[in-house]
């Protein structure tokens, strides 16, 4: 304690430590995106004097990041063209009879994937597959989504290109002056957290993954029959006026259930079977995907954010709509605000036509909900939009459109250029950036993906954050914080053995992930960690994959990861299931990892 006091007098110190204080406070309330508030950080301390313009951008100019800028249109080239296909079909044959079996295929099978190409567009492909697999054997999804879930992030780990996380600590390592990691720098720890994680996976009671529909209210549906929330208003030429909603040609044709009838500002709830029905009556519909559809194309209600959006133009309205489901994913802008507050229609060119919110029933007008981490929105808007959204970090578009199915005949090449990749850097001198580098041209120059294409493939949010993020760790080195940090920390541990101290590392980096991005957390904590290797007898690369694991490994909340939001919807999971589910493997990988990191990197 006494020398961070010390190295608080020093004014760089103190700035740098309210520049990492404000961004933490940022990070977690969300108020600005991750990569804008990475770069008010960079901002900050160029501004203030801490860091020179050379040492605040050089993550932006870190083989790391330009491997990460390149891997990005190579995985979209593999999913392009087919290259999950067999995964798919695996899925969805007679041979995977089981939850078990399906489970099995998740954890041994697809999590390798995970170790190649990003895991969220591995959970975005096969949730649909799973779904319908569930449906068709009568099973809840929220038996094998948060498997699916887990099984990618355990394979993310199994290389260097596995996570953009792997590529920030290799970054890092090398800014601080230990070099950058290899393909394969910590494979051999990996291997046996994927095997025990996937055992774990198999074996885990089936009481830890709840059944949300065996309640017998209509939850083990297919996703075309996922419920909705919607709102629409009874104009004055309805046939519908004047009718009691039992009676009504709403009731008898589409399968809906009425939540809400809102009449001249009165809220009306239910029973609402004998009430007649008035012109500018106002009803809040629970209905299916496929219902809703048919709704809309219905002359007797009107959905309301359609007859809101009736005096603004839609490109290409008509022949040209699509409707998509779209995810708001972990750290979106669009959450806490509404609809209408966020002039969605306008910014995005897009209606909304409904919200899915999980196993919650929305009790608000469409235009006033506030939206959360997680929700589903039902939307309508031209493909060009649509396109637009593809490229936005705020929203995930899950349905595939036409344009995105696989183009089958080039299939064999962007595997090959795939397998290129990653034997290039592995056989010769020729190093990893080098190697997706070409592998990027590659795929362009074959034709797996198109310029535009490869444009829209590359996550600007990533690369911004990732870019700026290394500017913490230089200024936690360059103002002595790091040091003053760790040496308060080994304080704390002295006595520790090394197995206790990186115990401790590894989970105090797992909880920090739970609240501010792994990414975030990895630069906040690397330098710190670093700082404790002499005392440990440790070499500082690993402390670095301990902090790696630490913010890999995160199953013990929904936001911890993105991949666990993407299926907390789907899955109708509550938030403290997917800590009762992780709970157990975040026990055995807090003890795992640190024996493992010992193993490869202690005193012989």
């Amino acid at each position: 304690m006494a020398q961070l006091i010390s190295t608080l007098q020093d004014p760089q110190a103190l700035i740098s430590l309210a520049v990492l204080v404000l961004a933490v406070v940022l990070f977690i309330s969300g108020a600005l995106a991750p990569e804008l508030t990475g770069l008010l950080s960079v901002g900050l301390l160029m501004a203030a004097g801490v860091l020179g313009p050379q040492e605040a951008l050089a993550g932006f100019s870190s083989p790391a990041l330009i491997t990460l800028l390149g891997l990005f249109p190579v995985s979209a080239a593999l999913f392009k063209s087919g290259a999950l296909d067999r995964l798919r079909a695996l899925i969805a044959s007679e041979r995977i009879r089981t939850s078990r079996r399906l489970i099995a295929l998740m954890a041994f099978v697809i999590a390798p994937v995970s170790g190649v190409v990003p895991n969220t567009p591995v959970v975005a492909s096969l949730l649909p597959v799973v779904e319908n697999w569930c449906h068709r054997r009568g099973l809840s999804p929220s038996r094998v989504l948060l498997p699916l879930s887990f099984s990618t992030v355990l394979g993310g780990t199994l290389t260097l290109l596995g996570s953009s996380v792997n590529l920030l600590v290799s970054d890092i390592s090398q800014q601080l002056g230990y070099g950058s990691l290899d393909l394969f720098s910590f494979t051999l720890i990996s291997l046996p957290v994927w095997l025990t994680g996937a055992v774990y996976l198999v074996l885990a009671p089936r009481v830890l993954l709840p059944d949300r529909g065996s309640d017998g209210d209509d939850l083990a549906v297919s996703p075309e029959r996922s419920s909705y929330c919607t709102e629409v208003t009874i104009p004055g030429d309805s046939e519908l006026v004047g009718s009691s909603l039992h009676n009504s040609r709403l009731q008898r044709r589409f399968d809906v259930d009425v939540l809400e009838l809102q009449r001249s500002g009165e809220r009306l709830l239910p029973p609402l079977a004998d009430r007649r029905l008035q012109a500018g009556d106002h009803l809040l519909l629970r209905v299916t995907r496929q219902d809703l559809l048919r709704l809309q194309q219905d002359h007797t209600v009107q959905l309301t954010t359609q007859r809101q959006d009736a005096g603004v133009s839609l490109d290409g309205a008509g022949s040209g709509q699509k409707t998509v489901e779209v995810l708001l994913p972990a750290g979106s802008t669009l959450a806490g605000a509404s609809l209408r507050e966020l002039r969605f229609r306008q910014r995005h060119n897009a209606t909304v036509l409904a919200l899915r919110r999980g196993q919650e029933t929305v009790q608000e007008r469409l235009g006033q909900v506030i939206l959360r981490e997680g929700d589903v929105l039902l939307l309508q808007a031209p493909l060009d939009s649509i396109r637009g959204l593809q490229a936005s970090n705020d929203l995930l578009v899950l349905d595939r459109l036409e344009d995105d199915l696989p183009t089958v005949r080039r299939k064999p090449v962007a595997v090959s250029i795939a397998i290129g990749m990653l034997l290039l850097p592995t056989l010769t001198p020729v190093p990893l950036v080098a190697s997706v580098l070409l592998a990027t041209v590659a795929v362009v120059a074959s034709g797996c993906l198109r310029p535009g294409e490869l444009q829209r493939a590359i996550r600007l949010d990533v690369i911004l954050l990732l870019g700026s993020l290394t500017s913490f760790s230089v200024a936690l080195q360059k103002t002595g914080l790091a040091d003053a940090l760790a040496t308060g920390l080994e304080q704390w541990l002295v006595g520790w053995p090394s197995y206790g101290s990186l115990m401790v590392l590894f989970i105090g980096t797992t909880l920090l992930t739970q609240v501010i991005s792994n990414a975030a957390s990895v630069a906040l904590l690397a330098p710190v960690a670093v700082q404790l290797a002499p005392s440990l007898a440790l070499p500082p690369t690993a402390m670095l994959i301990t902090v790696l694991f630490g913010a890999s490994q995160s199953f013990l909340t929904p936001v911890g990861y993105q991949t666990n939001l993407m299926v907390f919807g789907p899955g109708r999971y509550r938030f403290l299931d997917v800590t009762r589910y992780g709970s157990g493997l975040t026990l055995i990988m807090t003890l795992l990892v640190p024996a493992l990191v010992l193993w490869r990197y202690g005193p012989s």
